[in-house]
């Protein structure tokens, strides 16, 4: 019999890179298989994203000219690329150039999910200092950026203790990536310069064909749900790259009548379902979601009154954790 998850298994799965005030035995051991990417110019260094041992191997084979010069301290255990860069457009072509040449050599298998979709790397004071090709941002492990939604309707009955029920979507069973769990109604990735809103507005027209002006006037932002996850064989790729995620979180309120509805429409969905809230908690007890989609949904339930420090004796360290400092900078808060 599959074990059944509580909530907290549900974050560990979504924030499982171990926190080092609480777990740092844990937190040792995962670093000593890592390398901290540093950006650094001539007044500053700060970290921007984890490196597998995998991944700093690959950086010694690659070429110099491929690779560009590269200043890696073993004491420290850091690594430092493209500081010889001046301009985002060379440090981005640079980083182009490296992917694609591990992409060409089939360094590693995650590249073969190629998107051709560039995803941001932040410095101090929300600095763009370059973009990387979508599928190789987990060699780097450096900051993702998306957005997920959850609609619901009004429905008030007695086949569940709660007035409202969620459209669910359960993703392509062709999908590279957790095909066939069960997902937030709309998500998607930030690429570089998108505003999180206009994604969601794009998300939401792409995935689930909900009218744009009707999302424009009434989604809601609720906040950011932040944790590092590690991925693990349903990921696609090779397990163990390093996603430290933000996600800004979306709430939208359908009408009763079905006047409006999700429905699929690019392939990545294979169906919608109207779920009551105790039909999601089975599900999730299951574990039928993708895991941070999972995270998003016990935000949802937190922040509507579901799971309160009465009836979830571990209500602190739920939210505490999907509200997760990440040691990189980025756009949803000022590094310092």
């Amino acid at each position: 019999m599959a074990k059944i998850l509580t909530n907290v298994d549900l974050v560990d799965q979504c924030d499982a890179f171990p926190h080092e005030d609480t777990n740092p035995a844990r937190y040792a051991e995962e670093m000593g298989r890592l390398y901290t990417l540093i950006w650094k110019n001539s007044k500053d260094s700060f970290p921007i994203g984890y490196l597998p041992l995998t991944v700093l191997e690959a950086l010694k084979n690659a070429p110099e000219d491929i690779r560009g010069p590269m200043d890696l301290n073993d004491t420290d255990r850091t690594v430092a690329l493209w500081y010889d860069l001046t301009t985002y457009e060379d440090r981005t072509t640079k980083a182009a150039q490296l992917t694609s040449y591990w992409r060409e050599n089939r360094t590693f298998s995650i590249l073969s999910g190629w998107r051709n979709e560039l995803f941001p790397v932040y410095g101090r004071n929300k600095e763009l200092l370059l973009s990387i090709e979508r599928a190789a941002m987990g060699l780097f492990g450096t900051s993702r950026f998306g957005v997920h939604m959850t609609a619901f309707v009004r429905q008030d009955d007695d086949s569940s203790r709660y007035p409202f029920r969620i459209w669910v979507p359960k993703r392509s069973a062709t999908k590279p990536n957790y095909p066939g769990m069960l997902d937030n109604t709309v998500a998607g990735g930030l690429v570089t310069n998108e505003d999180p809103f206009e994604c969601i507005i794009r998300e939401a027209d792409e995935e689930a064909s909900l009218p744009e002006d009707f999302m424009r006037q009434n989604v809601k932002e609720t906040g950011t749900v932040t944790y590092i996850y590690i991925t693990d064989e349903r990921s696609g790729g090779e397990a163990g790259y390093i996603y430290p995620e933000c996600q800004w979180v979306y709430d939208l309120e359908l009408p009763s009548d079905d006047s409006v509805v999700p429905r699929p429409k690019d392939g990545e969905v294979e169906s919608f379902s109207l779920r009551t809230v105790e039909e999601i908690q089975e599900q999730l007890a299951q574990g039928m979601w993708k895991p941070n989609c999972a995270m998003i949904m016990l935000d949802f339930f937190i922040r509507h009154g579901i799971y309160t420090p009465e009836n979830e004796p571990r209500y602190a360290e739920i939210k505490t954790r999907a509200h997760r400092h990440i040691p990189f900078p980025g756009p949803h808060w000022d590094y310092e």
